[in-house]
């Protein structure tokens, strides 16, 4: 909104330094200290109200240490890094943006999934929540909503760079390096110079026309990144700051990239897929990673509030739908390894439980528990200590994803 009010005032009164909202730098910097302000600030306010609500965490006794200590400990709290979010976004972005739409949507989709499973343990008093059934439901919908909008909306096209045979050279010399925008279900593909996979071409043995069904591939794969990446950061969430630190440092990582993909120059520079109006993502990710990282200012051991599925299923599909917009998915088993690692030592622990148990009769495990978080808390590691040696984790996952742009 203030975006649309300092453009009118430039252009009917010529205002000095109003059309600095025009640059998404200066945006993104105000859209991130708002975010981490309204999160430090009134999230004490939020977890005031929440104690007088007495929604209170109920435990169950898993036998780790200090576990029976956080019971009553505040949820929902993903409530703070939701309104953190969308307030700035709603001040300082362009809300006429497809991706920024897609965006707030995926928020108050999976925000409202997320609440509606706190709410029932909460309030309802049953602690296995939402059933896991209209969980998948609802990640399988979100995804359903955001791959038909990328795949068919008009305004998400790419720009490709022109074969040099097909260069023009201007009057002023330079060259005219990339070509019209169109439509692509083009994504890329880390470590490869030429590092460009179209789904598409999956359906090549369709005939000449297999381009026309490529929503027939993409749309899937977008509903499997979403459903697994959402359900990476709800596992996640098991210790105080482990989720909401982890996924900090990813959405820090995804506005790099998500500048760069829509910044012509800086596209052409790292030889990276330039994808218009994908730039004004910057404003949104850094509004959620102010958010996230105010949030911690709470959540930190020991936690006065923890954030609920309400928080960790939206990070999850925040951090997705970023992903799959600037077209770095295929990075997502790096940046988010965190969560990947999460989700696999669950699938690792319940596979071979089960395959033990039919093959000798009992039950075997992989690690002491799982999620691997758990693992370490069994070995006696300290919660501060497990959650800051993931950090380092994800700060050189990140770093090395970063890289990655030059490393081919």
């Amino acid at each position: 909104m203030l975006y649309y009010l300092f453009q009118y005032i430039e252009n009917e009164f010529h205002l000095t330094g109003a059309s600095v909202f025009q640059f998404i730098t200066f945006r993104s910097a105000l859209a991130f200290i708002l975010s981490l302000l309204i999160s430090t600030i009134y999230g004490k306010r939020i977890i005031n109200y929440l104690q007088k609500q007495q929604v209170g965490e109920s435990i169950r006794d898993l036998g780790l240490e200090g576990q029976v200590q956080k019971a009553g400990t505040p949820t929902m709290g993903g409530v703070i890094i939701i309104l953190a979010t969308l307030i700035p976004v709603l001040l300082l972005a362009k809300l006429e943006n497809i991706y920024i739409i897609i965006l707030l949507i995926t928020t108050v989709w999976m925000g409202l999934i997320g609440f509606a499973d706190d709410y029932i343990k909460v309030f309802k008093k049953d602690k296995q929540g939402l059933k896991g059934i209209f969980k998948v439901v609802g990640q399988v919908g979100l995804g359903l909503i955001v791959g038909s909008m990328l795949y068919f909306h008009p305004d998400v096209v790419i720009k490709e760079q022109l074969p040099v045979k097909q260069q023009i050279v201007q009057q002023d010399g330079k060259k005219k390096v990339f070509g019209d925008e169109h439509k692509s279900t083009k994504t890329t593909v880390p470590f490869f110079k030429n590092n460009e996979l179209d789904y598409s071409n999956a359906l090549s043995f369709l005939g000449d026309d297999y381009q026309k069904y490529a929503w027939l591939i993409f749309i899937p794969i977008v509903i499997f990144i979403v459903t697994a990446i959402s359900n990476g950061a709800n596992l996640t969430d098991g210790i105080d700051g482990l989720a909401a630190g982890s996924s900090a440092i990813m959405v820090v990582a995804l506005a790099v990239f998500a500048w760069v993909s829509g910044n012509i120059i800086f596209a052409d520079y790292l030889d990276v897929m330039y994808i218009p109006k994908s730039g004004e993502m910057t404003v949104f990710i850094l509004a959620f990673a102010g958010a996230l990282i105010g949030f911690l200012w709470y959540n930190t051991y020991p936690a006065q509030v923890f954030m609920g599925d309400t928080g960790s299923l939206t990070i999850g599909g925040i951090i997705a739908v970023i992903a799959i917009a600037i077209r770095k998915e295929l990075l997502l088993p790096i940046l988010a390894g965190i969560f990947v690692a999460e989700n696999f030592s669950v699938v690792l622990q319940v596979g071979y439980f089960k395959y033990t148990k039919k093959k000798y009769g009992e039950g075997r495990r992989i690690f002491k528990m799982s999620p691997l978080h758990h693992h370490y808390q069994k070995l006696n590691y300290h919660e501060s200590k497990i959650v800051t040696r993931f950090w380092i984790v994800g700060i050189l996952l990140a770093v090395f994803t970063i890289v990655t742009l030059k490393l081919r």
